[in-house]
């Protein structure tokens, strides 16, 4: 009896050991699947999700094939089975293991967002408003709103924000992206303003922030930015105007139709540095490092005159005989290149 009861015991214990190898290896052959997908895939996972949820979200896209065997991943590996909510991103050579990894892992995807250095906040609003994944809370928002939510002190946000690319998580918000970007730039311009250049014509970091967004919109070439803060230095300090196009465009406003007219040059807007002295009284754009540290460490140099060389530079002159020479060759090139 003893030993009838002992073989039923070994054959038992030989089908469940062949069972469970048996749903191990199909588990196994399950979760190795690739992925049915040609490019990346941004998918979310919904709060309270467990590994049957994320299981179906997946089949319902049709990224994996479904089998008998997904009911048994939790005992077989139960290493993936704690999903985390999230927003994340699939790529082709994926598995479904791999796939899982990720939503156990917390790690959502970072989404990113770019601010070109001379654009403006009317252009940073569109962008945030049209970013998905992003929380869209400013759009019907005022400026001065919007400065108040940011604790800025200024009502007019040109120019207070850094130009760079910054990441976020879905359902960051559109604010918490300005918060961002306002702080980095201070934290950027507080540190060079300590460092910056004797016997400058500044009164403070935020007409440093102006100087900055001026130089930003003259030229986009690197190696210009410093010669270029010289000319406005001299000319700051030497009591001369500006005399600058961008300042002009940007007091325009909307009147703006791509060409400065001998009238626009005349006519005094608190920006039109033809007709007033000294800085414009906020930034006309917003700036990136390279610019802030252009206006604070400016070329040591005596020019007070530039004007575009037609090859994409500027021409700089000391004199106003060299700069009246070098427009006329400006103009000469334009005429040649109709």
């Amino acid at each position: 009896m003893l030993k009838k009861l002992a073989i039923i015991a070994i054959a038992l214990i030989i089908v469940m050991t062949g069972g469970y190898l048996f749903i191990n290896s199909k588990v196994t052959q399950y979760l190795q699947q690739p992925l049915v997908i040609q490019d990346a895939q941004v998918i979310t996972i919904p709060s309270g999700a467990n590994i049957n949820r994320a299981l179906s979200i997946l089949q319902k896209h049709q990224w994996i094939h479904t089998s008998f065997s997904e009911r048994f991943v939790r005992r077989v590996r139960p290493d993936l089975v704690n999903i985390k909510a999230g927003t994340y991103q699939l790529t082709p050579k994926m598995s479904l293991t791999d796939a899982l990894q990720v939503f156990n892992s917390g790690k959502e995807h970072q989404f990113a967002i770019t601010f070109v250095e001379g654009s403006r906040f009317s252009e940073w609003r569109q962008i945030l408003d049209n970013t998905p994944y992003l929380k869209h809370t400013i759009k019907d928002e005022s400026e001065a709103d919007i400065a108040k939510s940011l604790n800025i002190e200024h009502d007019k946000l040109e120019g207070l924000f850094l130009a760079e690319t910054y990441h976020f998580t879905a359902g960051e918000s559109d604010l918490d992206i300005l918060r961002r970007a306002h702080k980095k730039l201070m934290a950027y311009l507080d540190s060079e303003w300590q460092k910056k250049n004797k016997d400058l014509p500044l009164k403070s970091p935020y007409e440093a922030l102006i100087l900055a967004s001026i130089i930003e919109k003259e030229t986009a070439i690197e190696s210009e930015r410093e010669r270029i803060a010289s000319v406005f230095v001299n000319r700051l300090n030497k009591h001369m105007r500006l005399q600058t196009d961008p300042t002009v465009i940007y007091g325009m406003g909307d009147h703006y139709q791509g060409n400065i007219r001998r009238q626009d040059l005349r006519h005094k807007t608190p920006y039109n540095t033809y007709v007033i002295y000294g800085l414009p009284p906020t930034p006309i754009a917003m700036v990136g490092k390279n610019a802030v540290n252009a206006a604070l460490h400016p070329e040591d140099s005596d020019y007070l005159y530039f004007v575009a060389s037609g090859n994409g530079g500027h021409v700089f002159s000391k004199t106003l005989n060299e700069h009246n020479r070098a427009v006329r060759a400006y103009l000469r090139y334009l005429r040649s290149h109709k």
